[in-house]
């Protein structure tokens, strides 16, 4: 099933399929988790983009700006979440580009997660999630189930 922009919820208007960057930020080299997910949501028809491995908050904000993503899907697993994080908002914020929609996954604290939502990351994804809730996710624009 392809995932679809509704006209209410993109920037591009009706029938285009979400653009989302998935990249590891940092030093952090385990990467295994990022294409599984990567992988899933490209089977569900989202567009993505895998910046790769070891990449600073800038070069992931250029390449969202670049590639015209709707998010940026973060994966962490070093612990530097709290500072690489709050860092590519900060970014986006500065480059005028707030309207991209940033969510993450990874070994991340329950209380980190609920702050780096308060600070505006849409969702964070820990051990366990299935693909199907990231999928859906996706599907419902970047918002959480009722």
């Amino acid at each position: 099933m392809a995932v679809e922009k509704k006209v209410a919820a993109g920037r591009r208007g009706a029938h285009q399929k979400w653009r989302v960057l998935t990249c590891k930020v940092g030093l952090d080299g385990h990467d295994r988790g990022v294409k599984v997910v990567s992988r899933a949501l490209r089977d569900a028809g989202v567009e993505v983009i895998y910046a790769g491995l070891r990449q600073t908050p800038e070069m992931v904000v250029e390449a969202a700006i670049q590639e015209d993503v709707d998010a940026i899907g973060v994966s962490l697993h070093s612990g530097a979440h709290m500072t690489l994080i709050p860092r590519i908002l900060e970014l986006l914020k500065e480059r005028d580009a707030s309207e991209i929609i940033v969510f993450g996954g990874g070994i991340i604290p329950e209380d980190d997660a609920l702050e780096l939502k308060r600070l505006g990351v849409a969702e964070i994804f820990g051990p366990g999630t299935s693909l199907q809730a990231i999928v859906e996710f996706v599907n419902r624009g970047f918002q959480q189930a009722a």
